[in-house]
């Protein structure tokens, strides 16, 4: 929890609250639902929440945007995201219900009222968003493919509204084919050697 406050010195105290709560609450779902591995689960602030927050970082939401999560798992980046951007409106879909049981709970446990689950493949979802987000859950060209036709006209942030997408290693030749994305190193942010190689990758969208 040190971790989060060294590098968002300006929640406020019920947003402490809400990040502290995360990990008893999502050890005792994890003993119900494995959601995350066990190894993981003592590097939670780590190795899910920091690392989910990294794309605040690089795109601080304004109030009023929406966000989609794509295949959240058991809710990275979707919940903390939610829990620092109150204003803004999370929907975190996966494929797998008994995830979303768990973001469910979390959610629910924190009063969370700007997130809602959808079980589904994020193709079948009808709706445009500014924003897409995802922890490398298929290589950029697949993904693109997905969410096609899934962004809003209208532009609020400071950004184009598009793809904000958490992976890691050498992505040149997977990314080679946009002229327009940008990587964000994530060791320009954080100095722990578990971000040595990740980064946000922003890719705008047109609206179709």
């Amino acid at each position: 929890m040190e971790l989060i406050l060294e590098y968002f010195p300006n929640l406020t105290a019920h947003q402490i609250e809400q990040f502290e709560a995360l990990l008893p609450l999502y050890k005792d779902w994890n003993s119900k639902i494995n959601v995350i591995s066990r190894k993981d689960i003592d590097e939670l602030y780590l190795r899910h929440v920091l690392h989910s927050l990294a794309i605040a970082k690089v795109m601080p939401f304004a109030d009023g945007s929406s966000v989609l999560d794509v295949g959240t798992g058991g809710g990275f980046p979707g919940v903390p995201l939610a829990i620092l951007f109150p204003e803004c409106q999370f929907h975190l879909v996966d494929s797998i219900n008994k995830k979303l049981k768990v973001i469910n709970g979390v959610a629910e446990a924190l009063n969370l009222e700007n997130i809602r689950t959808t079980h589904s493949r994020v193709e079948a979802i009808d709706e445009q968003y500014d924003f897409i987000v995802s922890r490398a859950v298929t290589a950029m060209p697949e993904f693109t493919k997905w969410v096609k036709g899934k962004i809003k006209k209208e532009q609020k942030n400071t950004f184009k509204n598009g793809i904000l997408y958490l992976k890691g290693g050498d992505l040149s030749e997977e990314l080679k084919q946009y002229t327009t994305v940008k990587q964000f190193p994530l060791t320009d942010y954080f100095r722990e050697n578990f971000f040595e190689t990740k980064k946000v990758v922003y890719l705008p969208l047109k609206h179709k």
